[in-house]
């Protein structure tokens, strides 16, 4: 005789559970964005890793910092070179002036922008040569270390038409000294020089052009290669140190390494110290 039994009714805290779980089991039906963002968090990484790989996440931090503090820094900044009567400085200079004495805790965030370019750059070269002496640039990442030095290449452009805007003297010379090195360039050099001025001298235009491409252009480039880079690395997985004996990357990267019985190279994806 087969017992019938009645469901259990949920409890306050399984009904609770399930309202606050709603928001994301409705967004994951749709988008499967939650199962992409768990399957970033919680991939198959080598178990000899070590603070090294860290280099990577701690360079992505320094840029969140940078643009956040920078979209705070724009709402109070004014790109005009014009005098203002009243101070008898720069309008531009006038509202770096009052983000750091006015703004409340415009002082730590105009800090934490200027001091973060500095340091979002060394990062970068920390993490790139980390990727060089670990031989992590070799087959099949070749495009990911393209990436990145593409990646350093924006970094020091970003910091570069940042400088201009304090629209001091020291800005203002440091500007005129690398824009006439890269007028000196062959070929492209007086265009580009033209270009970044916008015009015959450096003036008003050269401070509205030099905003729009700190605060438009290159970031959306750093965005879109940073989000290529983060693809790649998730694809493509995480290299282990030179010292490691075990294939590191993806499965069907480590399985390639388990079914080469023979070393075919440098960019071969074997394991490290020729072990099989």
């Amino acid at each position: 005789m087969a017992v019938v039994t009645k469901p259990r009714k949920p409890t306050k805290t399984q009904k609770a559970a399930a309202v606050a779980m709603y928001p994301l089991d409705w967004l994951e039906e749709r988008s499967g964005l939650v199962g992409g963002v768990r399957y970033f968090l919680f991939r198959k990484v080598p178990g000899d890793i070590n603070w090294f790989q860290t280099l990577g996440s701690a360079t992505l931090t320094a840029f969140l910092v940078q643009a956040i503090t920078g979209v705070i820094l724009a709402m109070y900044y004014k790109p005009d070179p014009t005098i203002n009567p009243a101070t008898g400085t720069p309008v531009a200079w006038d509202s770096i002036r009052h983000i750091t004495n006015d703004i409340t805790l415009g002082w730590l965030v105009r800090g934490m922008h200027r001091w973060g370019a500095s340091l979002f750059i060394i990062l970068m070269f920390f993490h790139m040569a980390r990727v060089f002496l670990f031989g992590a640039y070799k087959y099949p990442r070749e495009l990911n270390w393209i990436i990145g030095v593409l990646l350093l290449i924006m970094g020091m452009l970003e910091g570069f038409t940042g400088y201009l805007l304090p629209w001091d003297q020291t800005a203002y010379w440091a500007t005129v000294v690398g824009i006439n090195l890269n007028g000196t360039g062959p070929i492209v050099g007086p265009f580009l020089a033209s270009v970044l001025r916008g015009g015959s001298e450096i003036g008003p235009d050269t401070l509205a052009r030099f905003y729009s491409i700190h605060m438009l252009i290159i970031p959306g480039a750093i965005f879109a290669l940073i989000g290529l880079h983060l693809y790649l690395v998730i694809r493509l997985g995480v290299t282990s140190p030179p010292w490691s004996k075990t294939a590191a990357g993806a499965p069907w990267l480590e399985e390639e390494a388990e079914d080469t019985e023979t070393r075919k190279g440098l960019v071969a994806p074997t394991p490290r110290g020729g072990a099989k």
